[in-house]
Formats: structure tokens, sequence, C-alpha cells
């Protein structure tokens, strides 16, 4: 008896296709690289925006800085006006509009004063029995300024009781 074994076939080893797994490995990554340019984007778009505000801070330190500039050559024009001194009027003049010109071009308006009393612009620093209605402005105290929409300063002003009753 020959004790033959019979060679059995050799087992191959179960080839896996590896394309399914490259593409969900792909898949996967192309996700993540999706990801990370919307983050990125977003990064981007807060970067700018966080600039814009830096500069317009910036901008809004400079003009309170040259506020009290603004009210000293004003408050010279008046006193050179009453002395009657025309060169110093003059050339004192002359700075103010120049100043007031390149403040307007950086955006820098003057808070109106004319009408009503608004908190949100106006400081009411007296109130008065007068003949205007009451809660209107009727003497600006110190001109006020907004910056595009923010107030730098508001208007220093005197604010009308209404008129004054008489006593009986």
């Amino acid at each position: 008896m020959t004790d033959n074994p019979k060679p059995q076939p050799e087992e191959e080893p179960q080839e896996r296709d590896p394309v399914p797994a490259l593409e969900a490995e792909r898949d996967e990554l192309l996700d993540q690289l999706r990801r990370v340019a919307a983050d990125f984007d977003n990064y981007r778009k807060r970067a700018s925006r966080d600039q814009e505000n830096l500069v317009a801070r910036a901008h809004e330190r400079l003009m309170k800085a040259l506020l009290p500039v603004v009210d000293d050559l004003e408050r010279a024009l008046v006193a050179a006006a009453e002395h009657e001194e025309a060169k110093l009027h003059e050339g004192v003049e002359l700075v103010a509009r120049e100043l007031h010109t390149a403040l307007k071009r950086e955006g820098l308006e003057e808070i109106e004063t004319d009408g009503p009393f608004d908190p949100h612009v106006h400081e009411a620093l007296l109130s008065q029995p007068s003949e205007a209605d009451e809660g209107a402005v009727i003497e600006v105290l110190q001109k006020g300024y907004r910056l595009g929409d923010r107030v730098l300063r508001p208007a220093r002003v005197v604010v009308s009781q209404g008129v004054p009753q008489e006593a009986e």
C-alpha cells in the first residue's frame, strides 16, 4: 500500500481587490481637504473683517485726538473776530477750513443739532424754559461728531423745558 497522499491543490490566498479601499481612502482625504479649504476661507474672511475693524478704530482714535484742535481753532476764530485782528483771523480761518476738509475726507461728520433732543447723539447739559417746543435743542455748547455710524463725541446741548408758566 502506498500511502501516497493525494496532493491537495494549494490554497491560493484570496486576493482582495484594493480599489474599493483606495477609493474610500481617497473620498476621506477629499472630504478632509474640503473641510480644510472651508476653514481657511472662513479664516481669511475673519482676518479681513478684523483688519477693517482695526483700521476703523485707528481712524476713530485719530479723529478723537484732533477734535480738541478743531475746538481750539474755532475758539480762536471767535476771539480774533471780536478783536478785529484780520490777519490772524484769516490765517486761523484758513487752517480751520483745511482741517475740516481733511477730517471730512476721512469720514468725520458734524452731528446735527437742529430740532428735537436725541439722546443717541446729544448730551443734555442744561434744560431751561424757552419759547421753543419742549425737548428741542435751543443752544449748542460743544459740537458733536460721528465717524461713519459711530458717535465719537455727542453734541453737548441746552434743551428747552417748554414755554415758562406764569406764576399766578
